[in-house]
């Protein structure tokens, strides 16, 4: 093998200051097998970026390892990558921070997009501290959050349980078909039993027949299924903690609008990032004006904190509470269950 003698092409132009990376020899045979060219040439300038890349990170790393850290103007050591690369050399890239004895990756084969990771393990039980807000977005001091039922682990399937409990629950269940004996017609037979050289009949009201009954048709009755308390109450817990965990909860000091025109609301709503549709829940009973400035808004909706529930909560991608109606809501939750 013998190492190539032309200048390989300089993957960052912008650093012209930078030293030039080291040429990688690869064998003739095995060039000539895989039908490659020479990535260190100088002549192939686009295939060859990325094991100079790779080659050049290789050479920087060796350099780091030999020259032991100087001490900079504050007394701290100073690494060598950072007098050779100043502008990439950051804590924001975690593998030009690694160790000597781990390879390091340049940027320009890394992803520019940024992966968010939470500052915390999610469902711990944790009591919470949450910013007290209202319409016009003026502090109104902290709250803390239980964390027995605003840090809850989520489960999906208890979430897929409480509600088809719920729209079970509420379905009417008027559905009605007439039987044999409802529909309306004679009696009568309609021919003779024989002789005819036609099927036997007793009835025009069969439900062969057009304008008959209906056969084993639905009868008005309850689609309600039990569904224990427990679960109930943890369907709850999960979808306010779902709701934390995405940043979408709000906490409002109270829910007083000036007036009762519904353009003081769209103006609110405009102000807040990422809403389609919000769910604001109040303690008690809720005030008359924003119950009209509200009601001709699709996407708002308002229910008193005893009316919560799993099923309105997924339908809004927003929550917007009270501090009385969370009060009112552990409270609810920490209270017994009577058996």
């Amino acid at each position: 093998a013998r190492q190539s003698r032309a200048r390989p092409v300089n993957p960052f132009p912008s650093r012209a200051l930078l030293p030039p990376p080291l040429s990688l020899p690869v064998s003739r045979r095995r060039r000539r097998e895989n039908h490659q060219p020479n990535l260190a040439g100088a002549g192939r300038r686009g295939r060859g970026q990325p094991m100079q890349a790779l080659t050049r990170a290789a050479s920087l790393l060796r350099r780091a390892v030999a020259c032991p850290p100087q001490l900079g103007a504050a007394g701290r050591d100073t690494p060598l990558l950072a007098k050779i690369l100043p502008n990439v050399y950051s804590n924001g890239y975690s593998t030009l921070m690694a160790p000597a004895n781990e390879v390091l990756i340049p940027p320009e084969l890394l992803s520019s997009k940024t992966v968010w990771t939470p500052d915390r393990e999610l469902g711990q039980y944790e009591d919470l501290v949450a910013r007290v807000t209202n319409f016009h977005n003026e502090d109104k001091g902290f709250m803390v959050l239980d964390g027995d039922v605003f840090d809850v682990p989520i489960r999906k399937d208890i979430v897929h349980r409480v509600v088809r409990w719920q729209l079970a629950k509420r379905q009417q269940g008027t559905h009605s078909t007439k039987t044999i004996s409802e529909v309306s017609g004679t009696g009568r037979k309609p021919y003779k039993q024989k002789g005819t050289g036609r099927a036997r009949h007793g009835t025009l009201r069969g439900c062969q027949f057009r304008g008959g009954a209906t056969m084993h048709g639905p009868k008005p009755r309850s689609h309600a299924f039990k569904l224990q308390k427990k679960v109930r109450r943890l369907g709850l817990k999960i979808a306010l903690s779902a709701r934390t965990a995405e940043g979408k909860l709000c906490i409002f000091e109270d829910l007083e609008v000036p007036s009762h025109k519904t353009k003081n609301i769209v103006q609110y709503i405009k102000q807040m990032d990422d809403t389609k549709k919000i769910l604001l829940v109040d303690g008690g009973d809720i005030d008359k004006k924003l119950k009209l400035a509200t009601q001709n808004l699709h996407y708002v909706n308002v229910i008193p904190s005893i009316g919560l529930n799993v099923y309105s909560i997924l339908q809004h991608d927003t929550l917007v509470m009270t501090r009385d109606a969370i009060n009112r809501i552990v409270e609810r939750m920490h209270t017994p269950i009577s058996r």
